[in-house]
């Protein structure tokens, strides 16, 4: 498959999650809650249903709509779900590793969908594995899974808090029984969102609020990091499995992966992204004619930094929003193709003219180069560039797609060296301290992880793993 320039130039999260308990329309909830969160994964998708002490489950590659129709909802009749929009690194956009993933045992059935990295996956696939486990796939999900059956003598409650305990990383899990519970886990860090919600006394689980609002559930309350949540017909059972950890929220939702309508840490996403903006611009002021961002990533914070600055905000690039994720391959004579269907500027706006243009982020630069390249060629005069995160200078290994030092521009280029490189008249990317303190939110500094900007890692990894034997979810 052949994807976007941009698609591989911007950062990738790993997934999003669904769960709804107790409601007659429980596959059809689910399947506006996955295409709420769309953005989250877009590899594949799948629901997985409870009914007559059995699940049923249907996935497939592509985007929720390409994957679900009206009769394949029909046939997934129940009132517990769980479902799951997937994202992959190279090597691993397969069928077999779609989710949510069922396994068999011993008269009940299991569902896991799954947010987030377990580091410690490989050396548990090999304990388990050594003990006579046999994997369908190579997902740590189904680590997770293993362990999980392999402990049911412990009862079932006691087995999720066993289970959990042996993971070590980031990971958001929701989880249906044929029985119908539908559960929700999160990892003592609480590296990746999941959060509770209501609707007309039942209870959902999702990745963002943003699902919430759209299946029009009421917001109840993020998970605890450590915490179990089981929903059943008795309610909700809330285990605390581990200890909660130092506190590693991924401060990157905050500034490119949730959906800017989405609360989380009790903040606004939009909201934040414009005062990352409006820090930005008591930074790096600048004389421009124009502030502008390459859509749709920079939207938000161009207009903060337009706001605090004075200078007026413009969509110089205007997005084509009917583009798929794959097209015919150009030729070599049109080798910027692929970057030019999707955005196209206003030439009469920009000839002439002095722009700042605000991205969230610069992971690898070749599309920011050739955009920036176009720009020049069209008669921009000048051309600055603002960030509203520090640089990208080490890997992460909790659930984003660059996981090694090699793929990241700014861990080889100094600020300087990079705005030569990108064919830049200035280059300022936002401080720690701005990113962190503009999110207003308590104790900023000790609550997030932020080991992509700082190379201080909350979780040990082995650093001896390469990104082809770390699967993320």
């Amino acid at each position: 498959m052949n994807h976007f320039d941009d698609e591989h130039e911007k950062p990738r999260e790993a997934c999003g999650v669904f769960g709804i308990h107790g409601h007659p329309e429980a596959a059809k909830l689910s399947y506006f809650g996955l295409y709420a969160l769309q953005h989250r994964g877009q590899e594949s998708a799948g629901i997985a249903v409870a009914k007559d002490e059995r699940i049923v489950a249907h996935k497939g590659m592509g985007l929720v709509s390409d994957v679900f129709e009206m009769s394949q909802l029909e046939e997934l009749q129940g009132s517990a779900a769980i479902g799951h929009v997937r994202y992959s690194t190279t090597g691993s956009s397969i069928f077999f590793n779609t989710q949510p993933f069922v396994v068999h045992h011993r008269h009940r059935s299991y569902a896991v969908a799954h947010n987030g990295n377990i580091v410690n996956a490989q050396a548990l696939k090999r304990e388990l594995e050594d003990a006579g486990s046999i994997f369908q796939t190579t997902m740590d999900s189904e680590v997770f899974l293993h362990l999980l059956v392999k402990n049911l003598n412990l009862g079932f409650e006691g087995a999720l808090v066993e289970s959990v305990r042996r993971l070590e990383g980031a990971f958001s899990f929701a989880i249906l029984t044929s029985r119908g519970e539908v559960i929700g886990i999160k990892d003592p860090n609480g590296f990746r969102p999941l959060c509770l919600g209501k609707l007309n006394g039942n209870y959902v689980l999702a990745s963002e609020t943003c699902a919430l609002d759209l299946v029009n559930a009421e917001f109840v309350r993020i998970l605890d990091p450590g915490e179990i949540v089981i929903i059943s017909d008795k309610g909700v059972k809330s285990i605390k499995a581990q200890e909660p950890a130092r506190s590693a929220f991924c401060i990157f939702e905050f500034i490119y992966f949730a959906r800017p309508d989405s609360n989380i840490f009790g903040r606004n996403v939009y909201m934040v992204r414009k005062a990352h903006g409006r820090r930005l611009a008591r930074e790096a002021p600048v004389d421009a004619d124009l502030v502008m961002p390459f859509p749709d990533s920079g939207n938000y914070a161009a207009i903060g930094y337009s706001e605090e600055s004075g200078i007026p905000f413009e969509m110089g690039m205007i997005r084509n929003h009917y583009v798929g994720r794959t097209f015919i391959q150009p030729t070599q004579s049109m080798r910027d193709f692929g970057v030019r269907i999707k955005l196209n500027p206003v030439k009469e706006l920009l000839k002439g003219k002095e722009i700042i243009i605000i991205e969230d982020s610069i992971i690898r630069g070749t599309t920011v180069r050739t955009r920036v390249k176009a720009l020049r060629e069209l008669g921009v005069k000048k051309v600055h560039m603002r960030v509203s995160g520090p640089p990208h200078r080490f890997p992460c290994h909790y659930g984003i797609d660059f996981s090694t030092k090699g793929e990241l521009i700014a861990a080889r280029k100094s600020v300087d060296e990079l705005r030569d490189h990108l064919g830049l008249d200035s280059l300022y990317y936002l401080s720690l301290e701005g990113l962190l303190e503009s999110t207003k939110v308590e104790d900023p500094y000790n609550c997030f992880c932020k080991a992509c900007f700082d190379g201080c890692y909350p979780v040990a990894v082995d650093e001896n793993l390469s990104k082809d034997c770390l699967e993320r979810r």
